[in-house]
């Protein structure tokens, strides 16, 4: 599940010429960093840290290095409603989104939960239609109704678990994720540049950590060394590495290529899963990432052939993976 917004440099400054291979650290970042962070994400769990914790802790570290490091190169403090705006965008891309992705990675293996991630897309098609009346076209119709059918595969399959809470986690997530991503670039108070997602981060860790509280959770053991080692792995390279890249990519590349890390995401996770984790996809987990996949690339590429190249965009908000 993605991203903290990750925006691209403001249109008064001119973007330099694209270094090719900044470009293909940027990529190899986005589909390998973010695609691992599922199973960091996993082994973190499996070691001692409850979910909301994980979170919580990861998300204020990372967003507080990030907040300083800004402020110490010049960047402005944020308002009140720049805080307000990140306070939302946090709760819907990184609490709910993030959050769910967490519960659920409880009991529900690491490519299946990034194969439902992936589908986030789907929505932010449905959202598109509902919200500015940019209903999909044939061809997306028809992707959107094959990444139904791989969801209800995934459950089908047993894929999903029998938690009806994780389930109800790993659902709402991409829709939750797919909605922020679209309010964040309408709203006219979001910070500028990176602060949004230094912003959002310090938002999100502060309220997952108080919904930890709230649930009860305690970490009743020392976190084992891999798990540790999970959990500097999310904060430094899943958080602040990837999201640096994902906004060069957004600022230097095709927004197809930016955001193609949607159906690699899962591979890779899959692929992950199998070799260090022991997860082995059954025949109904492999019919839907086909299916998904199939999807996902049937609307990316209709949304980059059809439409018109978007002027340069106040802050393009969208913190790419959930597990990010």
């Amino acid at each position: 599940m993605p991203a903290p917004a990750v925006a691209a440099l403001s249109p008064e400054s001119a973007a330099p010429a694209p270094r090719r291979e900044w470009l293909y650290f940027c990529l190899f970042a986005l589909y390998v960093i973010w695609g691992s962070t599922y199973l960091g994400m996993r082994f973190a769990l499996m070691g001692g840290f409850p979910p909301l914790m994980l979170g919580g802790c990861r998300f204020l570290l990372a967003g507080t290095c990030l907040y300083v490091l800004l402020r110490l190169k010049g960047a402005p403090r944020p308002g009140r409603r720049q805080w307000a705006a990140s306070a939302f965008t946090g709760l819907l891309l990184l609490v709910i989104g993030n959050g769910g992705i967490a519960i659920a990675q409880q009991w529900v293996p690491s490519g299946v939960a990034a194969l439902v991630a992936g589908s986030m897309p789907l929505w932010a098609a449905l959202f598109g239609g509902l919200t500015a009346g940019q209903w999909p076209g044939t061809s997306e119709r028809w992707g959107l109704a094959l990444g139904f059918v791989g969801i209800a595969l995934l459950n089908r399959g047993g894929a999903m678990g029998e938690h009806w809470l994780p389930m109800v986690g790993l659902v709402l997530a991409p829709v939750a994720w797919a909605f922020g991503s679209m309010w964040s670039k309408r709203h006219p108070h979001m910070a500028p540049g990176l602060m949004a997602t230094a912003t959002q981060m310090l938002c999100a860790g502060v309220m997952l950590l108080g919904l930890s509280q709230l649930w009860g959770e305690r970490m009743v053991a020392m976190p084992t060394p891999r798990a540790l080692l999970a959990f500097f792995y999310l904060v430094g390279f899943g958080s602040l590495v990837a999201f640096s890249a994902y906004g060069y990519l957004l600022t230097h590349a095709r927004p197809a290529l930016a955001t193609s890390y949607a159906y690699v995401n899962p591979m890779v996770a899959v692929l992950l899963g199998w070799l260090l984790a022991g997860e082995t996809p059954g025949p109904s987990t492999l019919g839907a990432m086909a299916a998904i996949l199939v999807a996902v690339m049937l609307i990316t590429r209709n949304k980059a052939s059809s439409a018109p190249p978007p002027p340069p965009s106040r802050e393009p908000t969208a913190p790419g993976g959930f597990a990010r």
